[in-house]
């Protein structure tokens, strides 16, 4: 077996290990700074904003419903999306918290 090492050595393996682990260390920074750090920080701004959720909020769910809030409970919402019609959703399925006066200008 040893004689396979040896010519994997002679082509020109190796190099600088020195180099490569550098270059490992640079790949994971980029990594982090252009995927895990932004998505973890959109995380913590939607969970925020589903804590901060409260009776009158014009929201939007990930289903696309857009309404306006008139019940809010430990894990659930009441989401008023027409005159009378109410539709219960999880906090986290709300996407994101509208301007108030959206719904009359739509």
């Amino acid at each position: 077996m040893d004689f396979f090492i040896r010519d994997a050595h002679a082509q020109g393996g190796g190099g600088d290990p020195t180099f490569s682990f550098i270059m490992l260390i640079a790949l994971f920074a980029v990594f982090y700074f252009v995927l895990i750090r932004p998505q973890s920080k959109r995380q913590k701004e939607h969970k925020a904003m589903v804590a901060s959720l409260s009776k009158g909020d014009e929201v939007v769910t990930n289903g696309g419903l857009l309404g306006k809030i008139t019940n809010v409970g430990d894990s659930f919402v009441t989401v008023e999306i027409a005159t009378g019609m109410e539709v219960k959703v999880q906090r986290l399925s709300v996407a994101a918290l509208m301007p108030k006066g959206t719904i009359k200008s739509g």
